[in-house]
Parts: structure tokens; sequence; C-alpha cells
């Protein structure tokens, strides 16, 4: 019989280091082949930053729970919502949630003081999230597979998926989630998400992504949330005439919110989907640095008929055959360099205050 043992190897390796100061101020290098190197240098571990992270974050890191799901036994649990109901009201201690491979066919809610929680797979063998919900049945905020409102919730290494059928264009309510995020400081690291309309709900919160993957052919990522998106690739699924990536929400001018994409990978067939259209009246969504491929719309943004001058979608130093700005609206902004500085360090999520790498995995294996 062959038993896996697993090692996390955590932020919290005690090492005595003197507290490393993170400069959140720099910039996202236009190079991507630069971008691990300057995700290592800005992103340290706890170890190496202790007294300088967010006080109860750091207390929360100090001694990890690790809680295993096994669907085929072998674990703690054999279901994901069996794990999440053993953490405890008003939590304030890191509980990492290993979930080992195959599908998992659960709808998975975690309420908003159950933070500092990390759902983590097997990168060579991701587990798959998914249900069949959909707005008929739950609303569209509410028919993600994984709905998380607690703080501080980290993903890494897994497939979110919304199993409902392709909206027909006839079927009230098909709009399908894959997730919803309305926690703050939340981090998500090579996870994949699919779904068709309204795949992603980046709803609330500050929140960071690298190495991700998102498809979706209308509005597939959608929400208020203020957000960096590095290295992640966005999928338009084709069948439509018309397709959009974002839709967000900013209300007013006054919110600090907006999405922001820096070298993301537009990828799909056809030539009709828009970079974002305006959900609300003060959208803000910005690509930088990023691959805009043939998929892409020449006009690039939609303002679903909000005052144009109300706007901000910027683009500045993309390629590929979608990054051709000459046929654009006229609202979209043609951002310079340091338009987009702003933009493109940590500091437009304050990641000097929470950031952190993801726990790493090393696997062994037995034979008893």
């Amino acid at each position: 019989m062959v038993r896996f043992l697993l090692l996390i190897v955590l932020n919290t390796i005690l090492i005595i280091l003197p507290p490393t100061i993170s400069d959140d101020r720099v910039p996202i290098p236009q190079d991507r082949t630069q971008v691990k190197r300057w995700f290592r240098e800005n992103v340290k571990p706890l170890a190496a930053r202790r007294g300088t992270l967010d006080p109860e974050l750091e207390a929360a890191e100090a001694n990890p729970r690790i809680i295993r799901v096994m669907k085929e036994g072998g674990g703690d649990f054999r279901t994901i919502n069996e794990a999440v109901k053993s953490i405890p009201q008003k939590n304030m201690q890191r509980v990492i949630v290993f979930i080992g491979p195959g599908e998992y066919r659960e709808k998975i809610k975690m309420e908003r003081e159950k933070r500092f929680v990390t759902f983590i797979g097997d990168p060579k063998n991701m587990p798959t999230l998914t249900f069949n919900g959909n707005a008929a049945t739950y609303t569209t905020v509410e028919s993600g597979t994984l709905t998380v409102d607690g703080d501080y919730f980290v993903a890494a290494n897994l497939h979110i998926r919304n199993s409902s059928p392709r909206p027909d264009g006839i079927m009230k309510g098909a709009q399908a989630a894959a997730m919803r995020i309305g926690g703050d400081r939340s981090a998500f690291y090579n996870v994949r998400f699919y779904g068709f309309q309204d795949t992603f709900c980046d709803d609330h919160g500050m929140h960071f992504f690298k190495d991700c993957y998102i498809e979706g052919m209308i509005d597939f990522i959608f929400g208020n949330a203020k957000s960096i998106y590095l290295n992640t690739e966005l999928h338009c699924i084709p069948g439509y005439l018309e397709g959009w990536i974002t839709a967000h929400a900013r209300k007013v001018k006054e919110m600090d919110t907006g999405y922001v994409f820096v070298h993301c990978p537009v990828t799909g067939t056809g030539q009709g989907a828009y970079l974002g259209r305006a959900w609300k009246p003060f959208s803000r969504v910005v690509f930088v640095y990023s691959n805009l491929g043939p998929v892409v719309s020449p006009k690039g943004w939609n303002s679903n008929n909000h005052t144009p001058k109300n706007l901000f979608f910027g683009e500045f130093g993309n390629t590929g055959p979608g990054s051709n700005v000459a046929l654009r609206e006229p609202f979209v902004k043609r951002l310079k360099k340091a338009d987009i500085l702003p933009f493109i360090s940590l500091a437009y999520i304050e990641g000097s205050k929470w950031l952190l790498p993801p726990p790493k995995l090393k696997f062994r294996s037995r034979i008893k």
C-alpha cells in the first residue's frame, strides 16, 4: 500500500533575520522575463518581514493549522465543506486546507468571520472544485462554486469551475459564476477559473492574482474590487459576435477601486471581444504590457451607455494584433509611462502590509 505524506513548508520558517521593509512602490518590469525575480524580491516570506506586516496577520501566521481533504479517504475530511465547517467563527489562526486530487462537487461558502484560510492543491495534480449553480437559482453573485467573504484568503493550485450549461440566449438566469471573492487582502496563485457568463466575481477588497487563468465570454471578470492581475491568461470563448472580458462596477469617482492587468495575454478566436464594458458609471480598468490577441475588437472598450468622460479605460505598452489603438473609442485613455506607475506596483493594493508568497508543498511517498 502506498501512502503519501504531505510536507508543507510554511512562510513561518524559523530563520533569524532582520525584518525586510518591502518597498511596494517598485513597478512591475516591462520585460516579462524579469517578473519572477521582481516577485521574489518584493514579496518575501514572513520570516524576512516580521514586524512590517499587519499585526493580526503576523499573529495568525505564527502557528498555522493544517487540514487535509482527501475525497478517497486518508485525510482529515472527505469533503471541503466538512473542512470549512471545522474552522471556527471569528477565526484568528491561519488554516491551510490541503485539497487532494480529484473532483469535488460541492457548493462552498466561507462567511466573513472565517478569515486567514488557505485552499491549496498539488500543482502536479490539481483538484477541481465544481458545482452547477446559476443566477436563476441563487442570483448571479451567489451562484459561485466557491464564495469567500473572509479576509486574508489565499488560493493556490486549483481548478474552480461552474458546470452550468452554456447560456443559449433563451434561458433566463443562465449567468453562473465559478467564484466570488468579497474578502479583503486575498491572493490567488496558479488558480484556473472556468465558466461562460460572469465567470469570476471580483467583488470587493484588495486582491492579487499571479499565474492564473480565467475563461468566459460575457463579463467574465466583474465586480468592484481593487485588484492586480499579473501573468494571468484571459481566454475568450468563441460563439458570440461580441463578448466582454471585464465589467467593473465603480459607482462614483471617489471610490478607490479598479482592475489592473499586467503581462496578461488575451487569447481566443474571432475578433469580437472587448477588453471591458462599464457596468457602473465610473468603471476603471487598465491593461499594461499585455499581449492582446486578434480576438480583441479594434474598438477595445464599450461605455455601455454611461457618460464616457467618467470612465477610466486605459492602455499602455501592450503588444499583439489586438493592441492597435488606432480604432479605439475616443474615450479610451492612451496612457503614458508616468500615468501607469500608480497602477503597476504593489502599493496599489498596499501589498507590503499583507501579501505573502504561497506555502510551498513537497511530497514524499512511503510504501507500507
